[in-house]
């Protein structure tokens, strides 16, 4: 932890104390932003390609997957996201043969994992995506506990500086310019995924089902569940059938969360002592992994030094026995040319 963070975050935190209320967890009802957008997934046309995971990992340059995203055997096994990937599909087996569904992030209106970080680094933008702060983030893991579609992970592997990661609807790359729509819509070869504004997706799902009578359940999952959110699914089989928790009520996340999170202010006044605690082992963490590469290098170093030695050695002997033999053949060319000589006058005489 650099000192500017743990400044930061010791500042937050003690206003925080002093405002005697959690960031982001208001228990004021949030309709949400009437302009966001969103996508709708349409079951009945996802092939299970799983294409939508290759223009996501590309996008966001996420590590390979250890099978290639054309190996459709992984959808043998049901998946879910992790610290390397921001979506999966999985393959169901349905009273209507196999159904295919992505799942990510679904971008609640009212996110869990916002309402329960102490610290904000969760935010809910106008533009419908939660994104999240890695800059504020102290790793409690709190967002993964609330979420109740099971989506936030974190980078167990790295001990350094672990994240939390969650798709974030690409909002960075969009909002920068450098896409108009998420990698995964983008990817996606049978408009099994439509990127637009909620209300207009909205429609556009009622108006498929007053199209297709008979393909659909009237019903689009997200609309109203946990508040509702801007990741909507439409479905010609029960939402349960493919993986979709269809007990979550329509009530918003923070509502169930409010009575445990009036404590938060007592916690946040006891928290700039624990992140002195944190801010001293991270220091002699830092201290203990700077010894540790002085060591490593100097260990290296001497046995850099210890081959090179070794080499030169096995060079000078090399020299050595070649400049003797060398001596040795100039010697017998000397002894064999003075002994033709010698012949060579005894017959003259």
């Amino acid at each position: 932890m650099q000192r500017r963070q743990f400044l930061g975050l010791l500042g937050a935190t003690a206003a925080t104390a002093v405002l005697g209320k959690p960031a982001q967890a208001g228990p004021k009802h949030f309709t949400g932003y009437p302009d966001s957008y969103g996508v709708l997934f349409d079951a009945t046309r996802c092939i299970g390609c799983r294409r939508c995971e290759a223009g996501c990992n590309r996008v966001n340059h996420l590590p390979a997957p250890a099978r290639p995203f054309d190996d459709l055997s992984v959808l043998d096994t049901k998946r879910r996201t992790d610290g390397r990937t921001f979506t999966v599909v999985n393959r169901y087996e349905t009273a209507k043969g196999i159904v295919y569904r992505k799942n990510q992030c679904q971008h609640c209106l009212e996110p869990a994992c916002a309402s329960s970080c102490f610290v904000a680094a969760y935010d809910k933008t106008p533009q419908g995506a939660v994104t999240w702060n890695e800059k504020v983030c102290v790793g409690c893991r709190y967002c993964m506990i609330a979420c109740p579609f099971d989506i936030p992970t974190f980078e167990y592997w790295d001990p350094l500086a672990p994240k939390i990661m969650k798709c974030h609807l690409c909002y960075p790359h969009i909002t920068a310019g450098k896409l108009r729509v998420p990698g995964c819509v983008g990817a996606c070869p049978t408009e099994a995924l439509v990127y637009g504004r909620r209300a207009d997706l909205i429609r556009e799902a009622r108006q498929r089902f007053h199209l297709f009578p008979g393909r659909y359940l009237d019903h689009i999952y997200g609309e109203h569940e946990m508040g509702g959110t801007n990741w909507l699914y439409i479905s010609g089989v029960p939402f349960s059938q493919i993986g979709l928790r269809e007990d979550l009520g329509v009530t918003p996340a923070p509502e169930f969360t409010s009575g445990a999170l009036a404590a938060v202010p007592i916690i946040a006044a006891a928290w700039p002592a624990l992140l002195l605690g944190i801010y001293a082992i991270s220091q002699a963490k830092d201290k203990a992994a700077r010894q540790e590469k002085r060591e490593a290098l100097k260990e290296a170093l001497a046995k850099a030094k210890a081959e090179c030695d070794a080499e030169l050695a096995k060079v000078k002997a090399k020299a050595e026995a070649d400049k003797k033999a060398a001596i040795e053949r100039e010697v017998k060319k000397a002894l064999e040319e003075a002994a033709k000589a010698q012949a060579a006058k005894e017959e003259g005489e």
